[in-house]
């Protein structure tokens, strides 16, 4: 298990997400920048719009992915 905070993800806060892979992280950030919207938290907005066009165009932000899952696996375990 490993962490990454919302903000090495390109958010704004330092909210933790625990997970075995970074597709978990990633998952978790997804989940963490919906609530925040839902909730009204503009802090967010920027994020969470970074996310959908990553979801929404996938082959252009591989690099992006490829980034994070390097950066996820030198992480140490938890």
């Amino acid at each position: 298990m490993r962490t990454m905070t919302c903000r090495q993800l390109g958010g704004p806060c330092d909210l933790e997400h625990h997970g075995e892979t970074a597709d978990d992280v990633l998952k978790a950030q997804d989940r963490h920048l919906k609530e925040a919207d839902r909730a009204g938290d503009t802090s967010h907005q920027e994020a969470r719009e970074a996310m959908k066009g990553r979801w929404r165009h996938p082959k252009r932000s591989l690099g992006w992915y490829r980034d994070t899952k390097a950066a996820f696996s030198r992480l140490p375990e938890d």
